[in-house]
């Protein structure tokens, strides 16, 4: 039987960089999944905030 390898996918949460300088009240958060090995680095990704109505900047965070 084969060794099970430790797992490269992770679970990361990304959060919406402009709403926390706007200053109004609640959070724009998304969970995701990524590889740790091909993407070291933290991801940045645009995603839809439904608060302020279109598309930001979120960006890995923890």
């Amino acid at each position: 039987m084969a060794k099970k390898a430790k797992g490269n996918r992770i679970q990361v949460i990304l959060e919406c960089t402009e709403h926390k300088e706007s200053g109004m009240p609640g959070t724009s958060r998304y969970i995701t999944v990524k590889n740790r090995k091909n993407t070291p680095d933290r991801m940045e990704l645009k995603k839809y905030n439904p608060i302020l109505k279109k598309v930001t900047l979120h960006k890995e965070i923890k």
